[in-house]
């Protein structure tokens, strides 16, 4: 793929500037990721990897072209949650300079930042805008090892298979029927790749891979999982030792599956690698400096209004003045009284505001509640 250019200021849900005020800058000619309402072909211009991060220098064998489509693009209706997030996120122009960093280097990004702040959401904004298929999504927990995000085998339920067609062949052995010659069950209905295994198949094209709260995990697992970002590839030893070369097997896409050679696994673009951590732990250094760090901040006041307009635009929420009272309600439990609160506790807020802000006990209760503080017993 080639560089092009493709310069001008970022389309997004942005409010235009006021007379008298300066635009803003035009953004870089090398962005691909700009935080724009509207998807385009933008990884097209997706230049070749660093030599040093370079998974394959031509088209390699058995090359996925494209991802399946995304559920709303697939059902032909916006999708609420996740999906429309996606298209509301607000981006600041350090957190758009890293992405563009993270996608040219082939570089994980560890995003970090307190609850609420929309780390996961951005995997989701990228995938969108870049037209890269649905978030691959792997939530971690203290039990995930990195074998659960690249398969799962299911060989007990396989075995039951096998005794059961081996019951089968006996009666009909003893009975007047022909026998039954007994086969055993194609073991790609019982291993499916998950998030990491279907994020590291040769797409044309990097799809998205989200790693959930990381920093929940085991205390090896940041080192296990670097082994595999640095190599591109895995191999699954259960299909290694099958007598046949190739085996189809199911992958984390609804309804996917693919045909894998020799077990092996290996990206042909290197995954666009979403890592969030709400900071309870540190992480090694050797896992730290592979990784294009990204904090998140706590949202200011222009910002928060741009979050507000693009859920709720004026029309179809309370006035001007009503939302100015919120949002600065919001800033003052943050900044004054050191709350803890999630992006979406002021969305849910001006909401209920729409309805209900003229009465002055009903004020209070969207204040003391709606917008609680999450480190408050």
């Amino acid at each position: 793929m080639s560089m092009a250019n493709h310069g001008g200021a970022r389309p997004g849900p942005l409010t235009p500037p006021e007379a008298g005020e300066e635009s803003a800058a035009p953004d870089p000619d090398w962005w691909l990721y700009r935080c724009a309402p509207e998807p385009h072909d933008g990884i097209e211009r997706l230049p070749p990897a660093p030599p040093w991060r370079s998974f394959s220098t031509t088209s390699a064998p058995g090359e996925l072209p494209a991802p399946p489509p995304m559920a709303e693009e697939r059902d032909g209706r916006r999708q609420l949650g996740r999906h429309l997030r996606a298209i509301t996120y607000q981006a600041d122009r350090e957190e758009i300079h890293l992405v563009n960093m993270a996608l040219m280097l082939r570089r994980p990004l560890l995003v970090t930042g307190r609850p609420g702040v929309g780390k996961s959401t951005l995997a989701y904004s990228i995938a969108r805008e870049l037209r890269l298929g649905p978030v691959l999504r792997w939530p971690v927990t203290s039990r995930s090892t990195v074998q659960d995000g690249q398969y799962r085998y299911d060989a007990i339920g396989r075995l039951q298979e096998v005794n059961l067609w081996e019951r089968i062949a006996e009666k009909s052995a003893t009975g007047t029927g022909a026998p039954v010659t007994v086969e055993p069950p194609d073991i790609g209905r019982y291993l499916r790749l998950g998030a990491l295994g279907t994020a590291l198949l040769p797409w044309r094209t990097p799809r998205v891979l989200l790693i959930d709260e990381i920093d929940k995990s085991d205390v090896d697992f940041p080192n296990d999982l670097l082994h595999v970002f640095e190599e591109g590839e895995f191999t699954i030893p259960e299909l290694t030792r099958l007598s046949r070369p190739t085996a189809r097997v199911m992958t984390a896409d609804d309804d996917g599956s693919v045909e894998l050679r020799r077990g092996q696994v290996r990206c042909h673009e290197f995954p666009v690698v979403i890592m969030t951590s709400n900071g309870e732990r540190e992480f090694p250094p050797a896992f730290l400096r592979r990784c294009i760090r990204l904090e998140i901040r706590q949202p200011d006041r222009d910002k928060l209004a741009r979050l507000v307009a693009a859920h709720l635009p004026p029309h179809e929420g309370p006035s001007p003045t009503v939302r100015e009272q919120l949002i600065s309600e919001f800033l003052r439990k943050q900044d004054d009284e050191g709350a803890e609160l999630a992006n979406d506790q002021l969305l849910n807020a001006v909401r209920v505001a729409q309805r209900i802000w003229n009465d002055p006990e009903d004020r209070e209760l969207i204040r003391d509640h709606l917008m609680r503080p999450l480190n408050e017993g």
